[in-house]
Parts: structure tokens; C-alpha cells; sequence
């Protein structure tokens, strides 16, 4: 008896340095890896700074300069600039030619500039995620492990939206401006084509997850794959379809601001400008006209979200 209970105590001491061994190597080459990390990190930091022409650091203390050239004069002129109206510090330069931008509708009624910029931004942005979804959709019932018609199509259709997500949406914006000229109709080209990868992996993941009594049941009696995939399928993710569709709304109007500043119209265009001329009251009012809309597509978009799926889904992160 002495003797096992002595074998299991050595036994357990062998067990516990071989774990305190492994413990400590673990920890040394988790070191090894972090130093190497910090020192190519330096490195390439280094390298950056005397690549770049101004050297990085030593402009560093100077890099909030440019919010001194933003401060308008007259902070009235921030609304003013927002509702294109008249201001008394015009001297006939494009800083503070608020009214020519208006845009009249009938008589005297005008939408301001940076209203219809929003408005343009933001149909850009609903046109490419209708783009995305009415494509998203079908490809991911064919890609879907459980419900495609066949397995070479799966494949095709899969490889297919990941090259759309391979590319970002600026450079195959490029691409289509050479073909349509640059404007609204590249972004909505570029942001639809990308939406289409982005929501089509989503959606495909959503469907392998459904539950296939109901598609067993409709093969039992003779259904047809569409009709499988539309009263046994679609009834089950349709509302989480809805919500990702809604998720990459938000994304596209933030999109949709990057591409106007790269030529693809919209508010973006008119930010970068103001930004470069120095134009401080016309910056603000577009950086608050961009903010304010955002945070309302947001709370809008979060407040359907729950309405479709439901409260549940979001009481793990409440």
C-alpha cells in the first residue's frame, strides 16, 4: 500500500514539472515572438520615416496644425454654409458663396448644396446594398452546403463572390470609371459588386444552419428545388437576411462618403475640396451634416433590426 501511494506521488510530481516545463516554454517562445514583433514593427517604422519625404516624426508635434485652418472666423457661418444662406463675410471668393449652391425645386424653394450631396451619398448607397441583396440572395441558396442543386455550382458561385470581396471597392470604382467615367454610377457599380461578395457569405452561412425538416419534407412530396429553397428555406432567414441587409446599409453610406472623395460624387467630393482649400466654416457643416446622418441610418437601421428579429437576439450583449 505504501508503495502505491509513493508511485502515485512521484507520478504526480513528474506530471507537474513536465507541465511547469512546458508552462515556462510556452512563455519563452510567446517572448521570443512578441520581441520579434516589436523589432520588425521598429524596423518598418524606420524604414517608413525615411522613406517618406517630410519624415513622420519630425512633423509629429505638427500634425494638429491643419485644425487651426478649419476654425472659422464666424461660427454662424457653419449654419449658414448648411443652409446655403447668405453670408455677410462674402467677399466673392467660393469660401463663403453659400447661396450658389442651392438647389430650387419650385420658386423660391431650394434644397440646400450639402442636403442634396447628403441625398446623393445616400442613394448611392441604398442602390448598390438593393444591388447586393437581390444578388446575394440566389447565390447563397447555390452556395449553401445543405441546399445547393449541385456541387460544381457550389464551388463556382462560392469562388465567385470571393473575388468580388477580394477587390475593395476604390479600386474596382476605378476600374468602371474608366468605362462610365467618374460619378455616382462607378460607386454604385463598385459598392453593389462588393456588396454582393460581402452579403452572399453571410447569407450562405445563415442558410447552412436552418433546419431541414421542413426542405425534407417538400422533397418527400416532389418539390422542386425552388420550391424547396422558397416555402422551406427562404420563410426561416429571411428576417436575419433582412438584418444584415440593414448592417450593410450603414456600411455603404460610410462607403459611399470614401468614394465621393475619390470622384464618385456625393458629400465625400465637397468634403475632401473644403478640406484642401482650408475652408473651415463649409468643412464643419459638412462633417456635422455627415455625422448627424449617419448616427440617424444607425439608430434607424439597429431599431428595425430588433423589429425583425426580435429583442432576443440582442439580449447577450445587453
Amino acid at each position: 500500500m505504501t508503495l502505491s501511494v509513493t508511485a502515485h506521488s512521484d507520478a504526480t510530481h513528474r506530471a507537474a514539472d513536465a507541465w511547469r516545463r512546458q508552462t515556462s516554454l510556452r512563455r519563452l517562445y510567446t517572448a521570443i515572438g512578441v520581441g520579434l514583433l516589436i523589432v520588425a514593427l521598429c524596423g518598418t517604422m524606420w524604414f517608413a520615416d525615411e522613406a517618406n519625404a517630410g519624415h513622420f516624426f519630425d512633423r509629429l508635434p505638427h500634425i494638429l496644425d491643419f485644425l487651426s485652418w478649419l476654425v472659422p472666423k464666424d461660427w454662424n457661418d457653419v449654419w449658414r454654409a448648411m443652409f446655403d444662406i447668405a453670408s455677410p463675410h462674402d467677399t466673392g471668393t467660393q469660401e463663403f458663396n453659400f447661396p450658389l449652391g442651392r438647389a430650387y425645386v419650385w420658386g423660391s424653394f431650394y434644397i440646400p448644396e450639402y442636403f442634396e450631396l447628403m441625398l446623393t451619398t445616400l442613394n448611392v448607397a441604398l442602390v448598390s446594398t438593393f444591388i447586393g441583396f437581390v444578388f446575394a440572395v440566389p447565390f447563397s441558396f447555390i452556395a449553401a452546403r445543405n441546399l445547393t442543386p449541385h456541387p460544381v455550382l457550389r464551388l463556382i458561385v462560392k469562388r465567385f463572390m470571393e473575388l468580388l470581396r477580394a477587390f475593395p471597392e476604390i479600386v474596382i470604382a476605378g476600374l468602371f470609371a474608366a468605362i462610365v467615367s467618374i460619378g455616382p454610377i462607378a460607386a454604385i457599380i463598385a459598392i453593389g459588386l462588393h456588396s454582393i461578395g460581402a452579403l452572399g457569405k453571410l447569407f450562405y452561412e445563415i442558410n447552412e444552419n436552418i433546419d431541414m425538416r421542413a426542405e425534407e419534407g417538400l422533397r418527400a412530396v416532389g418539390a422542386n428545388w425552388f420550391e424547396r429553397v422558397r416555402f422551406a428555406g427562404l420563410p426561416q432567414v429571411l428576417p436575419n437576411f433582412m438584418s444584415y441587409t440593414l448592417l450593410r446599409i450603414e456600411i455603404n453610406v460610410r462607403i459611399s462618403t470614401i468614394m465621393g472623395a475619390v470622384g464618385g460624387g456625393g458629400i465625400g467630393e465637397e468634403l475632401k475640396l473644403s478640406i484642401s482649400r482650408g475652408f473651415g466654416a463649409k468643412t464643419i457643416a459638412l462633417v456635422l451634416l455627415l455625422f448627424t446622418t449617419i448616427f440617424i441610418v444607425d439608430q434607424f437601421s439597429a431599431w428595425l433590426r430588433r423589429k425583425l428579429v426580435g429583442e432576443q437576439a440582442f439580449m447577450i450583449g445587453a
